[in-house]
């Protein structure tokens, strides 16, 4: 069968292909071999800039358009050239080789990939693609839910909710700070990640500069990658390598996407609770179908959707970040295969997050249900009173409380305001007490 969305193997370039097509710029084959020729037209050059060799202005744009205008014509004449070398790096070294005669400068040939190793150009390409990709699609799109949850908790500042500990009525929150608990969360995620440097390999086979100081013994070779790697791509370069670049800052990122990930199934959890609770209704579509037989079903689908998602993405990351950092000696090839799969947990990831911001665009309070909740567990006032009168020096104030309520379920105003009348405190004390509701014992909250 020819490849499209209904007969590829994965959902993320088959069912979801609509929604994550933009991906391919980071992480196709085709973005892989684009950033590959891009490094290694940006090193030709600056080899030529410190003056190794010479190249004239003219002749240097012609190679640059080479690079902007990178199309998936050059990406098929290098996975051609690949098929003969058997050797992906070095097909895109002979693809540029190539442009370079057409330019009539065969005689700067053997400057392409000059004392490199394949290494130092994927451990790169890959951390320079999965740079543009952070910046420009996964750290805005997280922070764009951020704020939306923050909008929304805002929103809801003033809504008194029962909460519930182990599943079970417990002191009432407010339903703005329980939506502030997973901003914040995910805020503090988003911090530890941007702290987090794009590492890059860049040294030669054994990342020692070997070639480069036997044909080069007086230029300044550590200098030299530092700059190209941190001014040039703009990652940061590791000093002391193997043939391979470390992966710890990738797995760091790794990681920390698979935290604010289990962030987000807490979150998907939690409003799936409520809206089986009946807190929250939800936005109707004409023409869907919830249930192929209950027609009044309106299912959490996007909040379970996404679960799945951030479920396979997480066991990826996990994969990933685990086994990225490990090396036999000086280099296996182990971690070329698994790399590819960059993309995957990614575009599962981002996928989770539409999934989440399309669930909660259409989530509709229902305040009728939430204060039926409250007003149907006074209960929860119990813990306000026994700690007012704790601060009385009453007797055994807990243990009173504790038989009034624990294990009822018809403790209500009546039942409550009775008990306070037979306590044997005075008027004022029983007024203030009597003060407490469920909608009022709410605590304190910072502000947001």
């Amino acid at each position: 069968m020819e490849l499209n969305n209904l007969t590829a193997i994965s959902p993320i370039d088959g069912r979801y292909r609509k929604q994550l097509a933009f991906l391919d710029d980071y992480f196709s084959e085709f973005a892989l071999i684009k950033y590959r020729v891009a490094i290694e037209i940006d090193y030709f050059l600056f080899l030529a800039e410190k003056g190794v060799f010479k190249i004239n202005s003219t002749n240097k744009q012609r190679l640059l358009k080479v690079k902007e205008n990178f199309s998936i014509e050059d990406a098929n004449k290098i996975k051609n050239i690949e098929a003969i070398t058997n050797h992906d790096v070095k097909a895109v070294e002979y693809f540029i080789k190539e442009e370079l005669d057409k330019e009539n400068l065969g005689n700067l040939k053997e400057w392409v990939h000059f004392g490199l190793t394949s290494q130092d150009i994927n451990n790169t390409a890959i951390p320079l693609s999965w740079k543009h990709c952070a910046e420009n699609e996964y750290l805005p799109m997280i922070a764009n839910t951020h704020n939306l949850l923050v909008r929304m908790a805002r929103k809801w500042k003033s809504v008194t909710m029962l909460a519930r500990t182990h599943g079970q009525p417990a002191s009432p929150t407010i339903l703005g700070k329980e939506i502030m608990v997973f901003a914040e969360r995910i805020e503090g995620q988003i911090m530890q990640f941007s702290y987090i440097p794009f590492s890059a390999k860049f040294g030669g086979a054994t990342g020692n500069f070997n070639a480069h100081v036997v044909a080069f013994p007086n230029k300044k070779w550590i200098a030299f990658g530092n700059e190209f790697v941190d001014k040039i791509l703009g990652l940061q370069r590791m000093q002391f390598t193997t043939q391979i670049e470390h992966y710890d800052n990738l797995a760091a990122h790794l990681d920390c996407i698979k935290r604010i990930n289990t962030i987000l199934i807490d979150l998907c959890r939690d409003i799936w609770t409520y809206i089986s609770l009946d807190y929250f209704k939800q936005k109707t579509k004409k023409g869907e179908v919830g249930s192929s037989a209950m027609p009044h079903k309106v299912n959490p689908i996007d909040f379970e959707n996404a679960e799945g998602n951030l479920g396979v993405a997480n066991a990826l990351l996990e994969h990933l970040s685990a086994k990225l950092p490990i090396s036999r000696l000086q280099r296996d090839l182990t971690d070329s295969t698994v790399l590819r799969n960059l993309g995957v947990p990614i575009a599962h990831t981002l996928l989770a997050i539409k999934s989440i911001e399309k669930g909660l665009g259409k989530l509709l309070l229902n305040e009728n249900k939430i204060n039926a909740d409250l007003d149907n567990n006074w209960a929860v006032v119990a813990e306000a009173i026994q700690t007012i009168l704790r601060k009385e020096n009453y007797p055994n104030p807990y243990e009173a409380l504790k038989e009034l309520t624990r294990g009822k379920s018809s403790i209500n105003q009546q039942s409550i305001h009775l008990f306070i009348d037979s306590l044997k405190i005075n008027l004022e004390l029983k007024k203030e007490l009597k003060k407490i509701t469920p909608y009022n014992y709410t605590g304190v909250q910072a502000n947001y």
